[in-house]
């Protein structure tokens, strides 16, 4: 396997369970403080929530880079649902905080563990992922005319761009999924030259 789905975007869902009202917000990650970043970002904008718990796979789907945490909740009710969930999605690079707002009503254990690990498959069902490749970088060289060109392909073979310079002529270092890199390369060939190293 030469790559695997990642967040396009940031995401987030809502839903009401026994009158608490439940936020779940997902965004994509590459590192264990990139994520702890996140959480830090949405307990300052759900300040009066009454919990924010999180989880995250900070590298590819079930990294052992990853975290969780139940903020209040009874241990092992929130956080560790989510991770589980988020551990067998097949998503990487992943952290999802779950907001609630309380409405007093219990919800009890089993309630609480249903609700946090709900609350992330559903934002996993209409999440936007794209594929991030995990082959060798590419490096390309081509006149400021062919850039949008370039670009173009490079987003319908499933691509990204690693490294720009704009300095005299453009270079871009590119990653493609090894299936598609022959075939974007061919595409390419006549705007771009590959540069090696």
């Amino acid at each position: 396997m030469d790559g695997y789905r990642v967040p396009a975007g940031e995401h987030r869902v809502e839903e009401k369970i026994k009158g608490s009202v439940f936020i779940a917000t997902a965004r994509r990650v590459t590192t264990p403080d990139e994520a702890r970043a996140f959480v830090e970002s949405l307990k300052k904008e759900f300040r009066d929530a009454t919990h924010n718990c999180h989880a995250f796979v900070a590298g590819p789907p079930g990294s052992a880079a990853s975290g969780m945490g139940d903020d209040g909740e009874p241990r092992g009710t929130a956080g560790p649902p989510m991770h589980q969930v988020l551990t067998h999605c097949g998503i990487g690079e992943i952290a999802v905080v779950v907001t609630r707002y309380s409405s007093g009503q219990k919800l009890g254990t089993g309630g609480l563990v249903r609700a946090y690990g709900g609350l992330v498959k559903l934002c996993l069902e209409s999440l936007p992922t794209r594929f991030y490749a995990t082959s060798e970088p590419v490096h390309l060289e081509m006149s400021y005319e062919h850039l949008n060109s370039v670009r173009h392909e490079l987003e319908k073979h499933g691509g990204e761009i690693l490294r720009e310079d704009f300095s005299g002529v453009v270079r871009l270092t590119v990653r493609i999924p090894d299936a598609e890199q022959e075939s974007f390369l061919e595409r390419v060939s006549r705007l771009a030259a590959v540069v090696e190293g």
